[in-house]
């Protein structure tokens, strides 16, 4: 599916003229270091493209693996795991933050790519008195310990929902969300969560946000309590706590959603919260249609003392 992509490259050019006396040897000498300049962008575009086929091939192995669930992989066609995260520009040598991972269905992707030169770290919720929390944050254990072979790098690290820290300023490649902002924004810690997010980034990291999309032109309060957001609030959010917002893609787009349930977006699945209820028409709909969206931490920026 296609995706749109801002942005801005200058290529300055200058050109210098001598004396007529020198012309010879300066032609020369730019001739060669044309020619030395040429063949070291010929070797670079070879070593770039092989680097992304290796990391291709590595997102393959790591979808492929048997350690998935099948029911976690039969959702691959929902969620387009492969190209969210090349649209993230997630690489194998990266520090990766994944937000309340939940149960960790992009955690059996991300962790076995990782594991031999990044570096999967699960940030998950202290919350003692949430049950649901407490459950994930255990399935996720057991997870990791039940596979140490494909699970050996990876970490669980807690921060405060309310005043959340998700570790040492400047020490991540990239911070990933799935369908959590939908969250923050009922429990008001949004804002603190992409203040969190901007800090832990390294100056050129990257956030990555997939969430549920509201319809076009829907208020954020017509639309609360349906776990649809409307892309604007979220770029807002990101954009308040000091990223830019660098592309937009429709990979997990989904015309089929028409975002008019009474029971919010928990209708269509997975969840199926009505049941038995018209559930073949929410299953030929498939899961909701959502926003994809890349954010950068500016080169010259510098998180915020605490």
């Amino acid at each position: 599916m296609p995706s749109q992509t801002r942005q801005l490259d200058a290529y300055p050019a200058t050109h210098h003229t001598r004396r007529p006396l020198l012309a010879t040897s300066l032609l020369l000498a730019l001739g060669i270091g044309l020619t030395w300049g040429g063949a070291a962008h010929a070797q670079a575009a070879p070593a770039a493209a092989a680097a992304q086929a290796t990391d291709s091939a590595a997102f393959d192995h790591a979808l492929a693996g048997d350690w998935r669930s099948s029911a976690n992989r039969a959702r691959d066609v929902y969620r387009h795991p492969k190209a969210t995260l090349e649209f993230f520009d997630v690489r194998p040598d990266q520090t990766v933050i994944e937000i309340t991972p939940g149960g960790g269905w992009y955690s059996e992707v991300l962790a076995p790519y990782l594991r031999d030169r990044g570096h999967y770290i699960a940030a998950v919720a202290s919350a003692p008195k949430d049950r649901e929390a407490q459950r994930d944050e255990s399935s996720l254990k057991r997870k990791f310990l039940s596979d140490p072979t494909q699970y050996a790098n990876a970490a669980i690290r807690e921060f405060d929902p309310q005043k959340p820290v998700l570790g040492q300023p400047g020490t991540a490649d990239r911070v990933l969300t799935f369908r959590n902002v939908h969250n923050w924004m009922g429990a008001g810690t949004a804002p603190a969560m992409f203040k969190a997010f901007f800090d832990v980034l390294r100056p050129g990291g990257v956030l990555g946000v997939v969430d549920h999309r509201a319809a076009k032109g829907a208020t954020l309060d017509a639309v609360k309590g349906s776990g649809y957001l409307p892309t604007d609030y979220v770029v807002k959010l990101a954009t308040d706590a000091g990223f830019e917002l660098a592309a937009e893609s429709e990979i997990n787009a989904n015309p089929k959603d028409t975002k008019d349930y009474a029971k919010g977006v928990w209708t269509l699945p997975p969840t199926y919260t009505l049941g038995a209820t018209d559930r073949a028409k929410y299953a030929a709909i498939g899961e909701s249609d959502r926003m994809t969206l890349r954010f950068v931490k500016p080169a010259s920026a510098k998180a915020a003392p605490r």
